[in-house]
């Protein structure tokens, strides 16, 4: 049985993939009692955690709602990286960090709030490996095998020849960042758009 395109987006896909990488076999499983699988899992897992917390269109929600709890705070969710007070304010009322758990607001000084109070924040959150875009799939999976390269063998050859792979699988990153983002010069306001000039409209006429 051939293996399917979803076959390929996975972490043991992408183990098997950093194991080839530096010349090694692949696995059926991920078997953490295995001293190697495990290391490479782990460059896995913090190249993904280190490659989201770039915050990418995929990944970053703005102006987002922040309901405060009966006890008067606002939990911090485990897959939150960053999060900010929600931008444009002129008189900057509040300015949100990660502390102790919950939500702190460095202007208040406090980590209590109104109970039911809703405030806004954006926020770049961290999504499991398998629900990101292929092509993040891909550089992550190339950054963790330049990792490996230097860490796990000790090839700086080996890690050169990945590192121009991974560049090249950054940029379609950044390809994807720019078509799916629509940014422009210019900035918009949460919930608008903006087209640019397009020269063949003109031809339409």
């Amino acid at each position: 049985m051939f293996p399917t395109t979803s076959d390929l987006d996975t972490e043991l896909s992408a183990v098997n993939s950093i194991l080839g990488s530096i010349g090694q076999s692949p696995v059926t499983e991920l078997d953490f009692e295995n001293p190697e699988i495990s290391f490479v899992y782990q460059l896995l897992s913090e190249c993904n955690r280190d490659t989201q917390n770039e915050g990418w269109v995929y990944n970053t929600e703005r102006n987002y709602p922040l309901v405060v709890n009966s006890d008067g705070h606002i939990p911090v969710p485990n897959n939150m990286l960053r999060v900010d007070a929600t931008g444009n304010q002129i008189d900057r009322t509040t300015d949100f960090i990660k502390r102790g758990g919950n939500m702190y607001d460095k202007i208040a000084h406090t980590d209590t709030f109104t109970p039911g109070e809703t405030l806004h924040a954006d926020i770049v959150w961290l999504f499991d490996f398998e629900d990101l875009p292929s092509v993040f799939k891909r550089y992550i999976t190339l950054r963790a095998s330049v990792r490996a390269a230097v860490q796990l063998v000790a090839n700086r050859e080996l890690a050169t020849l990945l590192s121009s792979q991974e560049a090249y699988s950054r940029a379609a990153c950044l390809e994807y960042e720019c078509n799916q983002g629509d940014h422009n010069f210019l900035g918009n306001p949460d919930g608008t758009a903006y087209r640019g000039y397009v020269p063949y409209f003109n031809l339409i006429r």
